[in-house]
């Protein structure tokens, strides 16, 4: 379980009307996928991306026209913070700035002259807005990779905080950072890193990860081991898909890791064995698709559902609620103690029906 005395400390920063950071609840962000041009389907892909659970989400914004799209989006009911993703044209993070985005993320170094980030720290500072540093393995300077000699953790790291200095020198600390790799070990090794480096929040993700398969594997890979050390204050499981399936995956890992107070229902079940006396992979199936239907998986409990005597009543003592199974029957388990026997036919409505009981 991750408990607050282990998150790390970091600043605290606000995003529109949540905040990031010093304990606060880690949120899941995701990022559109829409032409940011076109106001409509930008909107339809974030409500469908707020109804799935998103707390923050990202649009790229190309150019001066594209930031119009963001008062649109607030006019029209948009109440999750939206982050501008913006690349070389300072003017454009101006006018973001000035629109009432809730967040900007830039690479400071690539934005042009001293000046120019003068400028851009000033129009946020003056608005309220931060500045969310990104960092890729794709993407470092030239000076840094001729240093390194590849995109190493070193190297993100160097790069990451070589930008920090560059708002800092201009007194501006509202900043969150994110360094992102295509493989979950240099993105690990990379965190772990900037994370001793600076009191900054930590923006989480593994970069190009893949398809929905694929792609959570990494993520959980990744994401789920820093937040096992404590690390990390908003994530996004980046997937080649539709951007709301980035966020299941992402409560798959907080459900994972047990991440106390913002995970859902945690099922555990065992893999079978020749100990085994009743269908247990079919009542586990049947169990999940029965927890869902009945709007009950967001429910923060522990549900152990085990096939024999030998581990069974230990892991479902454990659990808020479980069964054991036995030769055609299984035994109820509520908080340690033996209820009831059930026949192995009515284990999953009974399931269902005492979930429901429990009051969160």
């Amino acid at each position: 379980m991750i408990y607050n005395d282990i998150r790390r400390k970091t600043k605290k920063i606000k995003i529109g009307r949540i905040a990031i950071g010093d304990n606060t609840p880690i949120a899941i962000q995701s990022m559109t996928n829409t032409d940011t041009h076109d106001k409509l389907a930008t909107l339809a892909q974030i409500r469908a991306l707020e109804a799935a659970g998103c707390d923050i989400v990202r649009i790229t914004v190309p150019d001066l026209e594209a930031a119009d799209t963001i008062p649109f989006l607030k006019e029209n009911g948009v109440l999750i913070p939206i982050v501008a993703d913006i690349h070389f044209d300072y003017k454009v993070a101006l006018r973001c700035a000035e629109v009432g985005v809730d967040k900007i993320r830039i690479n400071p170094g690539n934005i042009g002259s001293d000046d120019r980030v003068r400028e851009v720290v000033r129009a946020c500072r003056g608005a309220g807005i931060p500045i969310r540093i990104g960092v890729n393995s794709g993407s470092l300077e030239k000076e840094i990779l001729a240093r390194h000699g590849a995109p190493t953790p070193e190297a993100l790291c160097e790069s990451a905080m070589y930008h920090v200095s560059l708002l800092e020198k201009y007194d501006f600390d509202d900043i969150v950072i994110s360094i992102k790799a295509s493989d979950p070990y240099n993105m690990i090794k990379a965190n772990r890193l900037l994370a001793s480096e600076c009191p900054y929040p930590l923006h989480l993700g593994v970069t190009e990860a893949g398809s929905k398969e694929m792609g959570s594997i990494k993520s959980a890979v990744g994401i789920g081991a820093l937040l096992c050390d404590g690390i990390g204050d908003t994530v996004r499981v980046s997937l080649t898909d539709d951007p709301s399936e980035e966020i299941g995956a992402a409560k798959s890992i907080f459900n994972a890791v047990g991440l106390e107070g913002q995970c859902g229902m945690n099922i555990v079940s065992c893999p079978t064995c020749g100990r085994t006396k009743i269908d247990l992979i079919s009542l586990v199936s049947q169990f999940e698709k029965r927890a869902k239907e009945e709007g009950l998986t967001d429910k923060p409990i522990k549900v152990a559902i085990m096939g024999c005597v030998v581990n069974g009543p230990g892991e479902a003592r454990e659990a808020d609620i479980g069964i054991a199974g036995g030769r055609g029957e299984a035994v109820l388990i509520k908080k340690g103690e033996i209820v009831a026997k059930i026949p192995e036919g009515d284990v999953v409505e009974r399931l269902i029906e005492e979930i429901k009981k429990i009051k969160i």
